[in-house]
C-alpha cells in the first residue's frame, strides 16, 4: 500500500543537522529535477526579494521565508514526517507511533512537494516556502513541470499494491494515476454531516477534511492494516467505524471515490 499525502504550508525549522543531501532521498529518478527547481528557487530568493515574494504569493509577514529559502542549501534538515505541521500531521502524530507503526509509516508514506517533488517521512529535508502552485522561472508551474519525472518514478513506488491518495487538488496535478494503477486507486473526500431544519446538510470542510485523513491513515499504520484494493479498503474503514460510501468507477481505468462522512471531530 502506498499512501500519497499533501504538505503543510507550516514547517518546523530545524535548529540542528546535517545540510542537504539531495542523493540521499527516496525516489532517485527525481533527483535531477530537484535539483533543478531547488537552484532555480535558491537563486530567485537571493537575487530578488520582493520578486520572490510575490513569485511564492508571501504576505508581507512572510518576507523571512524567502532569506530561509535563499539559504537552503546550507540549512540544517530534519525527517520530513518532522517538518511538516498542521491539522493532517497533528492527528497523524507521527512521533507517538509504535515502532512498527513507525516502520509501517516509513515505507508506505509518501509526501508531495512542489520543491522536493515527493518524499518519504524519513527523509531529511530542511524547511522551506514552496508549493506546488507556484510557478518558478525557467520551469513555469510546478505541478506540469513535476509530471515527467512523476510518471517515471509512482507507477515503480507504488508497485502492484493499493494507492490510497489523499493530496489536494493542488498536488494531485502532478501525478495522476492511469489505466490498471488508476483502478487499484482510492481518493477520499471527507463530508461533514449536520442537520439544518431537521434536513442533512453535507460539505466539505478543510479541518474536518485534513484532521479526518490523517486519523484514517494513523489507524491504518498503528492496526497494521494492508488492503489490497479499493473494496478491501472500504471494508477497512468502516471495520475501524468509519461511515464510508463508494461505488465502483463507471469506466475502467478510473480511481474509486470515496466518501467519508462525519458529524463531530
Amino acid at each position: 500500500m502506498l499512501v500519497l499525502l499533501p504538505p503543510s504550508e507550516g514547517k518546523a525549522e530545524g535548529r540542528r543537522g546535517a545540510p542537504l543531501d539531495l542523493g540521499s532521498l527516496a525516489l532517485p529518478e527525481l533527483t535531477a529535477a530537484r535539483e533543478a527547481v531547488l537552484g532555480s528557487l535558491v537563486e530567485l530568493c537571493r537575487a530578488d526579494e520582493d520578486k520572490a515574494r510575490e513569485t511564492l504569493g508571501l504576505s508581507e509577514g512572510l518576507r523571512g521565508e524567502v532569506a530561509r529559502n535563499a539559504g537552503l542549501r546550507s540549512a540544517p534538515t530534519r525527517p520530513a514526517g518532522q517538518i511538516y505541521t498542521g491539522v493532517l500531521y497533528d492527528a497523524l502524530d507521527l512521533a507517538s507511533l509504535d515502532a512498527a507503526a513507525k516502520r509501517r509509516a516509513s515505507s508506505r508514506l509518501l509526501i508531495f512537494s512542489g520543491l522536493w517533488g515527493a518524499v518519504r517521512v524519513n527523509d531529511r529535508i530542511p524547511a522551506y516556502r514552496c508549493s506546488m502552485g507556484v510557478s518558478l522561472p525557467g520551469h513555469g508551474a510546478l505541478g506540469s513541470y513535476w509530471r515527467p519525472a512523476m510518471a517515471e518514478a509512482l507507477p515503480r513506488a507504488a508497485g502492484d499494491g493499493l494507492v490510497l491518495d489523499l493530496r489536494s487538488s493542488a498536488y494531485a496535478a502532478a501525478w495522476k494515476p492511469q489505466g490498471e494503477l488508476a483502478e487499484r486507486t482510492a481518493t477520499v473526500r471527507v463530508l461533514h454531516a449536520r442537520l439544518v431544519d431537521g434536513v442533512e446538510k453535507r460539505s466539505v470542510v478543510s479541518h474536518f477534511n485534513k484532521a479526518t485523513k490523517g486519523r484514517i491513515v494513523r489507524s491504518l499504520l498503528t492496526e497494521g492494516i494492508r488492503p489490497r484494493g479499493p473494496a478491501q479498503l472500504v471494508e477497512a474503514l468502516r471495520d475501524l467505524g468509519y461511515v464510508v460510501e463508494a461505488a465502483e468507477p463507471a469506466r475502467a481505468g478510473r480511481p474509486w471515490q470515496l466518501d467519508v462522512v462525519v458529524r463531530e471531530l
